[in-house]
C-alpha cells in the first residue's frame, strides 16, 4: 500500500494555522488584512506600471534587474524575518516519519500560499508583458513566470533551512533587529538610483543587465526578451539556467533538510568543558587600561557586540552617518560640513547610558558609592565610544573631502566634528543621569510605555544643548571664512576644535558625576521599568 501524499496535508495545515491565527484576536486580524491590502495594492500598481512601460526603450534592462533584486529579497528575507512563516519551520516536523523528497515537494507547494508569492507573481507577470513581443515570447513567458517564482521560493526555503540553527539562536534575533537598518539603507540606495535614472535614462542599466540576465531567476525573464528578438537558442539556454538553478536549490534544500532532521544539536551533545578557553586575560582586555576604566570599557563594547538593541542602534548610526555625507558628495550637492553628521549620529549613543544596561544596572549601581566612582564609570563609557567614533568621524570626513576635492576645508571640518562630538559626550552624560529611561529588551520598541517624554527630552534636548555649546566654534569658522585675513588661520580650527571638544567632554563628565550619585535610586527605578 503506497503512502498517502503529504502535499495536500501541508497546504491544508498552513491554511488552517493561518485561519486559526486570525481568529485569536481582532487586532491581529485587522493588522493582517491591512497589510494584505497594502501589499496587493502595491502589487497591482507595480503590474500596471510595468504594463505601461511596454514599448519603452531599454525596459528589458529594468525588468531583468528588478527580477534579480526580487530574487535577492527572497534569499535574505528569511535571515531578517525568521519568524515570518512559522508554519513552514522544518524543525517542527523532526519527530514525524517523513522522507526528505516528499517533504521538500510538500513544503515547496505550501510556500506558494501567501501574500509574498502572490506579489511576486504579479510582478513577474507584469515583467513578461512589458518585454514580450510576439507569440514565441509570450509562450516562453508562460514557462518563465512559474519557473522564476519557484526559483525564488526554493531559494528562500533553502537559505532558511540551511540557517535554521542560526535563526533560532540569539544571533538570529540580532539579524531580525537589524532588518530595519537594511530596509532603511536599501531605501536610500533605491532613492539614489531612482534619481540617477530620472536624470540619465534607463540606458544606464544596460551594462549591468547584460550580466544579470544570465543569473537565475532573472535569466527566465531574459529568455522572454531573447525569444521576442528571435534568439531562440539564447532563450533556451537562459531557461535552462533557471531550470538548473531550481533543481540545484531543491537538491541543496533536501540535503540540508536531511541533515537538520537527523543530526544532533547542542541540546543532545555533552558540554566539552575541556575545550572552554579563558578569555578574560586575552583579546580586547589586554589592550584596555587596567582597573575599573578598562573593565567598564570592555563591558560597554561587549554590549555593542552582543546586545541586539545596542548593536542595532550602533550599526544604524554608523550606516546613516556614512550614507548622508557620501551620497550627497557623490551627487555633487554635498559639502564637507555634512561629514559632521557622522560624529552627531554616533554621539547620540552617549545618551541614556544607564538605560542601555536595563535591569542589570543594579549591579553597576552597587559599585558607585562616591562621585569619583561615578566619574570613572561615565568616563570609561565615553572612552569606549571614542574608540569607535574618533577614527570613524575622521574617516568619513576624509572620504567626503576626497570625493568633493575640497582638501582646504578638511581641518575645519574635522575640528567641527570633534567639537560636536565632545559637546554630545558632555550633554549625553548629563542627560543620562537627569532623564534616564528604560529600553525594553523584547520587541522593537526602544522606550518603555510612559517614558516617551523622558526620551524626547533626553535626546532632542541634549542635541539642542550640544548645538548651543558648539556655537563658539561655528561662529569662529564663519568668521575665519568671511574674513580675508582669517583664511590663513583656518587650519587652527582642527587643534582648536579638538581641544574645545575635549574640554566640553571633561566638564560634562565632572558635572554629571555628582548628579549620578544623588539620583542613583531614581535612575535604578527608571531603567528597570522595561
Amino acid at each position: 500500500m503506497s503512502a498517502p501524499a503529504i502535499t495536500p496535508v501541508v497546504v491544508r495545515l498552513k491554511l488552517s494555522l493561518l485561519r486559526n491565527g486570525l481568529r485569536q484576536s481582532g487586532g491581529r486580524r485587522a493588522a493582517y488584512i491591512a497589510s494584505a491590502v497594502v501589499v496587493l495594492l502595491f502589487a497591482a500598481l507595480q503590474l500596471i506600471g510595468l504594463v505601461a512601460l511596454r514599448g519603452f526603450g531599454h525596459v528589458e534592462s529594468l525588468v531583468v534587474l528588478l527580477v534579480a533584486v526580487l530574487g535577492l529579497g527572497w534569499a535574505v528575507m528569511p535571515l531578517f524575518f525568521p519568524g515570518g512563516d512559522e508554519t513552514l519551520d522544518p524543525t517542527r516536523l523532526v519527530m514525524l516519519p517523513l522522507r526528505p523528497r516528499p517533504l521538500v515537494r510538500a513544503l515547496l507547494v505550501g510556500s506558494l500560499v501567501g501574500i509574498g508569492p502572490l506579489f511576486t507573481l504579479c510582478l513577474l507577470t507584469g515583467s513578461v508583458i512589458a518585454v514580450a513581443h510576439g507569440g514565441a515570447a509570450f509562450a516562453v513567458g508562460v514557462l518563465a513566470v512559474p519557473l522564476a517564482l519557484l526559483v525564488c521560493v526554493a531559494l528562500a526555503r533553502a537559505v532558511a533551512t540551511a540557517n535554521v540553527r542560526l535563526l533560532t539562536s540569539r544571533k538570529g534575533r540580532d539579524l531580525a533587529v537589524l532588518s530595519g537598518l537594511v530596509i532603511a539603507v536599501g531605501a536610500q540606495v533605491v532613492n539614489f538610483g531612482a534619481q540617477r535614472l530620472g536624470s540619465s535614462g534607463l540606458e544606464q542599466l544596460d551594462p549591468a543587465a547584460r550580466v544579470v540576465r544570465w543569473l537565475p531567476p532573472a535569466s527566465a525573464l531574459g529568455a522572454v526578451h531573447s525569444a521576442g528578438e528571435g534568439s531562440y537558442g539564447v532563450a533556451a539556454a537562459q531557461l535552462a539556467l533557471s531550470g538548473a538553478a531550481l533543481a540545484g536549490l531543491l537538491v541543496l534544500w533536501s540535503r540540508s533538510l536531511t541533515r537538520l532532521m537527523t543530526s544532533p544539536d547542542g541540546s543532545t551533545l555533552q558540554a566539552q568543558d575541556s575545550r572552554v578557553r579563558e578569555r578574560g586575560a586575552g583579546g580586547l582586555a589586554r589592550l584596555l587600561p587596567p582597573g575599573r576604566t578598562g573593565t567598564v570599557m570592555e563591558r560597554t563594547l561587549r554590549y555593542v557586540w552582543r546586545d541586539p538593541k545596542t548593536k542595532a542602534a550602533w550599526v544604524t548610526s554608523l550606516a546613516v552617518g556614512l550614507i548622508v555625507p557620501v551620497f550627497n558628495a557623490w551627487q555633487g550637492t554635498g559639502s564637507v560640513y555634512f561629514a559632521c553628521f557622522a560624529a552627531g549620529m554616533l554621539g547620540i549613543q552617549m545618551y541614556n547610558q544607564f538605560g542601555q544596561d536595563t535591569s542589570a544596572f543594579w549591579m553597576v549601581a552597587m559599585t558607585i558609592s562616591s562621585t569619583r566612582d561615578a566619574y570613572v564609570e561615565l568616563r570609561a563609557r565615553a572612552l569606549a565610544l571614542l574608540l569607535v567614533t574618533l577614527p570613524y568621524a575622521a574617516l568619513v570626513t576624509v572620504l567626503t573631502t576626497a570625493m568633493l576635492g575640497d582638501w582646504a576645508r578638511l581641518p575645519e571640518a574635522l575640528g567641527l566634528s570633534f567639537a560636536l562630538l565632545g559637546a554630545m559626550l558632555a550633554t549625553g552624560a548629563w542627560t543620562s543621569a537627569r532623564f534616564p529611561y528604560s529600553i525594553p529588551q523584547e520587541g522593537y520598541k526602544n522606550v518603555a510605555p510612559g517614558q516617551t517624554g523622558l526620551a524626547w527630552i533626553s535626546i532632542f534636548g541634549g542635541m539642542v544643548a550640544a548645538a548651543v555649546l558648539c556655537a563658539p566654534v561655528i561662529a569662529l569658522t564663519v568668521w575665519l571664512n568671511v574674513s580675508e585675513a582669517g583664511h590663513g588661520l583656518l587650519w587652527l580650527l582642527l587643534p582648536g576644535g579638538t581641544v574645545y571638544g575635549a574640554g566640553l567632554a571633561l566638564v560634562g563628565l565632572r558635572l554629571a558625576a555628582p548628579l549620578t550619585v544623588r539620583r542613583l535610586p531614581e535612575i535604578l527605578t527608571a531603567v528597570s521599568k522595561g
